[in-house]
């Protein structure tokens, strides 16, 4: 058992500050000479990027839908050993789960994990009412795991206001406040906050934000709190390499292709593969020692037009996948293996064309959600009847989904998805490697083949 002082950082609702809090503490612990490591509850991509800006190293998801809790533990384990303290930053209200249950909340993962929770309450608009609200969250579980408050959006006359009366009502300590900080906010767009990428003076917001955290959050005692969880148990599967060749896998990795899971990326590299980063916006060719080629998700669709222009990337991919590189391609990357796709404003253009068809715009969330694959035929990545977890999240649409794969939601909803081969495994759903390793290990033994056949 690995005893990690931690805490999960919740709010009652989305848009309650959670992000914002959630910086600010990793930001100033950082600034207290502390070595954090940071998690994001769920299957969210773009909160981790965020946590990525502030400590200068991945931050990594805890998702109970995709993993067991002991799966859960060991990876909070493994990432944390080494840390001074993690910092877990919860999703949607804090008991909201899988449809009307707490199931792989963030409730669930405090308790999964044993982590004391910090609740994020916004100030505005109430009074005596906050500790009605408080009181509510702490006693709605008997073992709600809530340690602690800190208050959004509020000044420091408010809160020495406040604290005394809700602390007194609530039995919980006030850890503190953050105040409404204009320079310090970060935008928002379809799929959630911008890319930490795109914010020009995001180090400046960040450090502005550890500062201020410093002169209004009570650190000894958020330290303190961290510091009494207990031990942590849980463990991982037990992965080994499935070749010694070291297969190199192109991974894209720029503005447009940016959602990746950090484990499933560590998972490919502990299994034997080497990861070679290259940029379809900005690169002339896929790596030449490339056996493998993995397209994440993003947002290529507002970078369609520069994606476009850059033809020698597309012919390379093109003649790559026609040619039998082993391919996996999610959400993004799979949108861009059609022959155009359009971009936010209905503009379609040309892209790689190793799939037939449009990836299209459309004006709501399409199958929105957790969900279950079956394989329905023998792939590249798996044989007819198994199974992976994953998610999607895609404005965006596109005529065939393909049918080697069903995805099946927890309230039983199902279609076809995935266009599959031999070499490639190309669809909207972004997949959890470590809710069944052996799709992983398929990649990593494809790529050992591909590069082997190249070379004799």
């Amino acid at each position: 058992m690995n005893r990690i002082p931690r805490i999960l950082i919740a709010a009652p609702h989305s848009g309650a500050g959670k992000t914002t809090v959630t910086l600010a503490v990793l930001s100033a612990l950082k600034k207290r000479g502390l070595n954090p490591v940071s998690f994001k509850c769920g299957p969210d991509y773009i909160d981790p990027m965020f946590h990525r800006a502030v400590l200068g190293i991945p931050s990594f998801n805890l998702d109970l839908f995709f993993t067991p809790p002991e799966t859960v533990c060991g990876l909070m384990g493994t990432h944390a050993e080494s840390a001074d303290i993690a910092v877990v930053e919860g999703v949607m209200g804090y008991y909201d789960g899988s449809g009307d249950s707490a199931e792989a909340s963030s409730y669930a993962i405090a308790a999964a994990t044993d982590t004391p929770t910090i609740l994020v309450v916004p100030s505005h608009g109430a009074y005596l009412s906050l500790a009605a609200t408080i009181r509510g969250f702490a006693s709605f579980r008997d073992d709600s795991h809530i340690a602690g408050v800190i208050l959004n959006d509020c000044s420091r006359q408010l809160f020495n206001k406040l604290k005394p009366m809700l602390e007194r009502e609530t039995g919980l300590p006030m850890l503190g406040f953050l105040p409404r900080r204009a320079d310090c906010s970060i935008g928002s767009r379809h799929l959630g906050l911008v890319t930490a990428d795109e914010i020009g003076d995001l180090a400046t917001r960040l450090d502005r934000l550890g500062d201020e955290a410093l002169e209004s959050i009570d650190f000894d005692r958020l330290l303190a709190i961290a510091g009494g969880a207990p031990p942590l148990a849980g463990q991982l599967p037990d992965i080994q390499p499935v070749t010694d060749t070291r297969p190199r896998i192109a991974v894209a990795r720029d503005d447009a292709f940016c959602f990746y899971y950090e484990d499933n990326l560590l998972l490919l590299e502990r299994l034997g593969a080497a990861l070679l980063p290259f940029s379809p916006l900005h690169d002339a060719a896929l790596p030449d020692d490339a056996s493998a080629l993995y397209l994440g998700g993003g947002y290529p669709e507002l970078y369609a037009s520069a994606l476009s222009a850059n033809t020698p990337m597309l012919h390379s991919i093109r003649d790559a996948v026609i040619g039998g590189i082993p391919t996996l391609a999610e959400c993004g990357g799979y949108m861009m293996l059609h022959a155009s796709l359009e971009d936010d404003t209905g503009t379609a253009y040309p892209m790689v064309g190793a799939l037939p068809g449009q990836a299209f715009k459309t004006d709501k969330l399409q199958r929105f959600g957790y969900v279950n694959l079956t394989a329905q035929t023998d792939t590249m990545m798996c044989r007819a009847g198994e199974t992976i977890r994953g998610h999607e999240f895609h404005f965006w649409d596109t005529a065939d989904t393909g049918s080697a794969c069903t995805a099946t939601r927890t309230s039983g909803t199902s279609w076809p998805c995935v266009h599959g081969s031999e070499s490639l495994f190309a669809g909207f759903p972004h997949l959890y490697f470590y809710s069944n390793p052996h799709f992983a290990e398929s990649l990593v033994n494809a790529a050992a083949t591909y590069a082997a056949q190249r070379t004799n």
